[in-house]
Protein backbone atom coordinates (compact mmCIF):
# COMPACT_ATOMS: atom_id res chain seq x y z
CA UNK A 1 0.00 0.00 0.00
CA UNK A 2 1.24 3.27 -0.30
CA UNK A 3 0.20 7.02 1.30
CA UNK A 4 -2.32 7.47 -1.69
CA UNK A 5 -4.26 4.06 -1.69
CA UNK A 6 -4.67 4.79 1.64
CA UNK A 7 -6.39 8.23 1.57
CA UNK A 8 -8.55 7.03 -1.54
CA UNK A 9 -9.69 4.02 0.22
CA UNK A 10 -10.86 6.59 2.89
CA UNK A 11 -12.15 9.29 0.94
CA UNK A 12 -14.35 6.45 -1.05
CA UNK A 13 -15.01 3.75 1.64
CA UNK A 14 -15.57 6.20 4.51
CA UNK A 15 -18.68 9.62 3.74
CA UNK A 16 -18.14 12.39 5.10
CA UNK A 17 -14.10 12.43 5.44
CA UNK A 18 -12.08 15.23 3.99
CA UNK A 19 -8.46 14.95 3.85
CA UNK A 20 -6.12 17.52 5.51
CA UNK A 21 -2.01 18.45 5.30
CA UNK A 22 -0.79 19.94 7.93
CA UNK A 23 2.21 19.50 10.38
CA UNK A 24 4.34 17.28 8.58
CA UNK A 25 1.12 14.96 8.09
CA UNK A 26 -2.28 14.19 5.99
CA UNK A 27 -4.49 14.10 8.11
CA UNK A 28 -8.33 11.88 7.64
CA UNK A 29 -11.00 13.86 9.18
CA UNK A 30 -14.44 13.32 9.75
CA UNK A 31 -16.11 16.40 8.86
CA UNK A 32 -19.88 16.55 6.74
CA UNK A 33 -20.45 19.46 4.69
CA UNK A 34 -17.61 21.01 7.05
CA UNK A 35 -19.54 20.88 10.08
CA UNK A 36 -17.18 22.16 12.25
CA UNK A 37 -14.24 24.10 11.63
CA UNK A 38 -11.41 21.44 11.43
CA UNK A 39 -13.52 17.89 11.77
CA UNK A 40 -12.80 14.91 13.71
CA UNK A 41 -9.45 12.82 12.99
CA UNK A 42 -9.72 9.11 12.00
CA UNK A 43 -6.24 8.75 11.16
CA UNK A 44 -3.12 10.22 9.76
CA UNK A 45 -0.17 9.67 7.42
CA UNK A 46 2.74 10.68 8.84
CA UNK A 47 5.63 11.35 6.68
CA UNK A 48 8.70 12.76 7.97
CA UNK A 49 10.31 12.73 12.29
CA UNK A 50 9.05 15.97 14.29
CA UNK A 51 10.74 17.51 17.12
CA UNK A 52 8.83 15.26 19.88
CA UNK A 53 8.27 12.01 17.98
CA UNK A 54 11.37 10.57 15.95
CA UNK A 55 11.12 6.63 17.57
CA UNK A 56 10.11 5.34 14.19
CA UNK A 57 12.78 6.84 12.48
CA UNK A 58 10.96 8.19 9.23
CA UNK A 59 13.12 10.01 7.77
CA UNK A 60 14.39 6.72 6.37
CA UNK A 61 13.82 6.62 2.40
CA UNK A 62 10.34 5.76 1.33
CA UNK A 63 9.29 5.47 5.20
CA UNK A 64 5.32 6.49 6.36
CA UNK A 65 3.65 5.78 9.09
CA UNK A 66 -0.18 4.74 9.52
CA UNK A 67 -2.25 6.25 12.72
CA UNK A 68 -5.18 5.41 13.56
CA UNK A 69 -7.47 6.49 16.45
CA UNK A 70 -9.42 3.36 17.58
CA UNK A 71 -11.01 2.69 21.20
CA UNK A 72 -9.31 2.31 24.15
CA UNK A 73 -11.45 -1.05 24.71
CA UNK A 74 -9.93 -2.12 21.30
CA UNK A 75 -6.44 -1.06 22.31
CA UNK A 76 -6.55 -2.99 25.27
CA UNK A 77 -7.44 -6.08 23.35
CA UNK A 78 -4.63 -5.57 21.69
CA UNK A 79 -1.85 -4.65 23.62
CA UNK A 80 -3.14 -5.11 27.12
CA UNK A 81 -2.25 -2.09 28.91
CA UNK A 82 -3.02 1.67 28.05
CA UNK A 83 0.22 3.17 28.80
CA UNK A 84 0.67 6.27 30.64
CA UNK A 85 1.04 9.83 28.96
CA UNK A 86 4.86 10.06 27.97
CA UNK A 87 6.50 13.49 28.73
CA UNK A 88 7.13 16.09 25.99
CA UNK A 89 9.92 14.39 23.84
CA UNK A 90 9.52 10.93 25.05
CA UNK A 91 7.78 7.59 24.22
CA UNK A 92 5.42 5.36 25.81
CA UNK A 93 6.76 3.03 27.74
CA UNK A 94 6.05 -0.13 26.03
CA UNK A 95 8.36 -2.75 25.03
CA UNK A 96 7.94 -2.28 21.23
CA UNK A 97 10.75 -1.39 18.54
CA UNK A 98 8.61 1.26 17.06
CA UNK A 99 10.65 1.54 13.58
CA UNK A 100 9.23 -1.70 12.79
CA UNK A 101 7.49 -2.32 9.34
CA UNK A 102 4.33 -3.79 8.78
CA UNK A 103 3.94 -4.25 11.95
CA UNK A 104 0.59 -3.24 14.19
CA UNK A 105 1.91 -1.25 17.25
CA UNK A 106 0.92 1.29 19.55
CA UNK A 107 1.64 4.57 18.53
CA UNK A 108 5.10 5.72 20.32
CA UNK A 109 3.50 9.08 21.54
CA UNK A 110 -0.34 8.79 21.29
CA UNK A 111 -1.18 5.52 22.62
CA UNK A 112 -2.10 6.42 26.23
CA UNK A 113 -4.97 8.04 23.78
CA UNK A 114 -5.66 4.64 22.45
CA UNK A 115 -4.23 5.29 18.93
CA UNK A 116 -1.79 2.93 17.04
CA UNK A 117 0.30 2.88 14.36
CA UNK A 118 1.70 0.55 11.51
CA UNK A 119 5.00 1.61 9.20
CA UNK A 120 4.44 1.05 5.23
CA UNK A 121 1.71 -1.04 5.71
CA UNK A 122 1.61 -4.45 3.05
CA UNK A 123 -1.78 -4.79 1.52
CA UNK A 124 -2.21 -7.60 3.41
CA UNK A 125 -1.82 -6.37 6.77
CA UNK A 126 -4.26 -3.16 5.17
CA UNK A 127 -6.91 -5.62 4.99
CA UNK A 128 -6.31 -6.51 8.42
CA UNK A 129 -6.73 -2.56 9.62
CA UNK A 130 -9.79 -2.41 7.60
CA UNK A 131 -12.19 -2.53 10.67
CA UNK A 132 -10.43 -0.81 12.76
CA UNK A 133 -10.63 1.89 10.56
CA UNK A 134 -14.23 1.48 10.60
CA UNK A 135 -13.87 1.70 13.58
CA UNK A 136 -11.94 4.91 13.76
CA UNK A 137 -14.51 6.49 11.45
CA UNK A 138 -17.47 5.44 14.07
CA UNK A 139 -15.88 6.30 16.75
CA UNK A 140 -15.13 10.03 14.67
CA UNK A 141 -18.95 10.28 14.03
CA UNK A 142 -19.55 9.65 17.81
CA UNK A 143 -17.24 12.51 18.87
CA UNK A 144 -18.91 14.77 15.81
CA UNK A 145 -22.07 14.55 16.80
CA UNK A 146 -21.02 15.80 20.80
CA UNK A 147 -19.27 18.40 19.70
CA UNK A 148 -22.25 19.65 17.28
CA UNK A 149 -24.79 19.49 19.95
Amino acid sequence: MDKEQILEYCLTHLPGTIVSDSWGETGVFYNPNSGLKRGIYLLTIKNKDGAHDKSSILNREGVFRLNICIRKSTFLKLFGSIPHRPLAGQVVDMPYDFSESDTMLPHPVYAWMGWICVLNPSDKKFEQLKPLISEAYELAIEKYLKRRK
